[in-house]
């Protein structure tokens, strides 16, 4: 049940009747209404609901927004079921205040719909790709990996939550000419391991865990490819440390409750043919051109700041020619959405995408990318360097050690995916209200604590039909109950936006309120029938922040 969001519907048919009574009075004068809004406002004092209809309306009514705000209010329908009074206010907003029984229909709507409260059909088994991560099997997982696992993750678990049919995939680069250098970087650990004077490419892998890889390589064939032919060699260690990297990757997202129904391959793209397929269907559309050797693609045609080598002069197709391929095939697949999440440095790369994209024919706006700030860790006021080539990064694996994996995936989408973010690894140990996940995560344990002890006193949820709601009348419970039904709203708007953090931010809201009405209203009360109706708004409260937190991947504990 969305509650609010019929409640917006009904206010907003009333406001288009009442608009048109007044026109037909010859009260205001328009040719069509503009598409205005009504939404909760964040100053409780601004009443329950707020329309700006009165303000968009204006213009066009040659009146001041105030008076077509009055004359609408003055047309209409009263009583409104649910509507205790209406109120303009500021330069012409339209404020309802809601009588406190409009909200309670949604507590034993919560209690029925349990796992999939705040679930909802707006997608309707539309196909969706979500493609995160996708880092280098080069190395270990740094910050950057992990913030967008959690992003992505969390995206993927909201347009599932609203419907969608969703495939989570991370591309695996397993080609070109990282991997070249992943091989010659290899190579010289190899032959050093084995007493051979070798130096690292200035720009390879300097990993210490590569020397690591290395030494298993080592325990498993020896000196065997000490004297064969160079390119073999880089071949087999690369196959063996990409099974490895792979793997460990594998893992360590795992642990961090991230898993996905696809791994797809950049290396099956050229062995297909579907990269010289692309880039010849791209050339006989007139989009590739020659210069100095090389083959380009005209990305300026399509808004991109220059163009785009697909062809280096050694005849080897770039990644970007890759990368066409890539999410051409996505469409093929039959996605009619394609989310990339990338890392903010990638930004260029959108524009030149998109006009492939669009080159080849499809909508450029199927693909919608979330792009992410950095991540800078701190630990007693200080910045934790990370740095992939010097072997001096903070791993994924450290982080969750470190933190534990509630704390790193709450903090990661706790602002935009736009803004920088400061992890604070002492903030996130803590076991304090400053910390945001341990205060969320706090408040189900209380829930739950709660509802422990009336069990021990013989006492159980009753059935909602059963409990007298209207008799929860205090300042506190109608808060908690208003938090409660604002749930499908928020994840349709999250999910809509693909901005997990709006969830993080109600989850926080949600547990203060719990927090205000555990402080100010006794649960097991005297009053059996009181006792009945606060035990009904308890486990309402329990099941939603729950399902709050599993849409974020964290955990809801029973106790802390």
């Amino acid at each position: 049940m969305n509650i609010m969001q019929e409640m917006k519907r009904r206010l907003a048919a009333a406001l288009r009747e009442a608009a048109a009574s007044a026109r037909a009075a010859g009260e205001l004068t328009y040719e069509t209404l503009p598409d205005f809004v009504i939404e909760a406002p964040r100053d409780k004092s601004h009443g329950d609901f707020a329309a700006n209809l009165a303000l968009l309306l204006a213009k066009a009514a040659r009146q001041a927004p105030r008076q077509v705000a009055e004359i609408i209010v003055r047309h209409l329908e009263m009583p409104q079921p649910g509507v205790a009074r209406i109120e303009v206010a500021g330069p012409g907003f339209i404020n309802f205040i809601l009588d406190r029984g409009w909200l309670l229909p949604v507590l034993p709507a919560v209690l029925a719909e349990d796992e999939h409260y705040g679930w909802s059909n707006i997608g309707q088994g539309v196909k969706v790709q979500v493609e995160f991560v996708s880092a280098n099997p080069t190395g270990l997982l740094h910050m950057g990996n992990a913030r967008g696992a959690a992003l992505g993750d969390s995206i993927a678990n909201l347009l599932t939550a609203v419907g969608y049919d969703v495939t989570r995939e991370f591309y695996i680069n397993d080609a070109g000419n990282q991997i070249e250098n992943f091989g010659l970087s290899l190579e010289a650990r190899y032959l050093q391991a084995l007493g051979v004077d070798a130096e690292l490419p200035a720009d390879g892998y300097h990993g210490e865990d590569l020397i690591d890889t290395v030494r298993r390589f080592i325990d498993r064939y020896g000196d065997k490819y000490l004297d064969t032919d160079a390119k073999l060699r880089r071949e087999m260690l690369v196959q063996f440390a990409l099974e490895e990297k792979l793997a460990a990757i594998r893992r360590v997202l795992e642990d961090f409750g991230v898993t996905y129904d696809v791994w797809f391959s950049e290396q099956s793209l050229h062995d297909s043919g579907a990269v010289a397929r692309a880039i010849a269907d791209l050339d006989r559309a007139g989009y590739i051109y020659e210069k100095d050797g090389a083959l380009w693609f005209k990305a300026t045609a399509f808004g991109a700041e220059k163009d785009e080598v697909v062809v280096r002069k050694n005849g080897l197709p770039t990644y970007f020619a890759a990368d066409i391929a890539y999410h051409r095939n996505k469409f093929e697949r039959g996605f009619a959405r394609v989310i990339n999440v990338w890392g903010a440095d990638h930004h260029g790369h959108v524009a030149r995408l998109k006009g492939a994209l669009q080159a080849l024919g499809y909508d450029p706006n199927r693909l919608e990318i979330v792009l992410m700030q950095l991540v800078r860790l701190y630990q007693g006021g200080e910045i934790l360097r990370m740095s992939k080539r010097t072997g001096r990064y903070v791993t994924l694996d450290e982080l969750i050690e470190e933190v534990g994996r509630d704390a790193a995936r709450y903090f990661f989408v706790m602002l935009k995916s736009d803004s920088h973010l400061e992890f604070d690894l002492d903030l996130a140990r803590s076991q304090t209200a400053d910390n945001p996940v341990f205060y969320v995560q706090y408040a189900h344990a209380r829930i739950c604590s709660i509802l422990r002890l009336a069990r021990e006193r013989g006492l159980e949820v009753p059935p909602a039909r059963e409990a007298r709601l209207e008799l929860l009348q205090e300042e506190a419970e109608v808060a908690l109950i208003k938090q409660i039904a604002a749930l499908p709203d928020t994840v349709a708007g999250a999910a809509q936006a693909l901005e997990p953090h709006r969830l993080t931010r109600y989850a926080h809201e949600l547990a203060s309120l719990f927090h205000s009405f555990y402080t100010s209203c006794r649960v097991l009360a005297d009053d059996p029938e009181l006792r009945k109706a606060r035990l009904v708004l308890v486990e309402a409260a329990r099941i939603t922040l729950r399902n709050v937190l599993h849409l974020l991947g964290v955990n809801a504990p029973e106790r802390m």
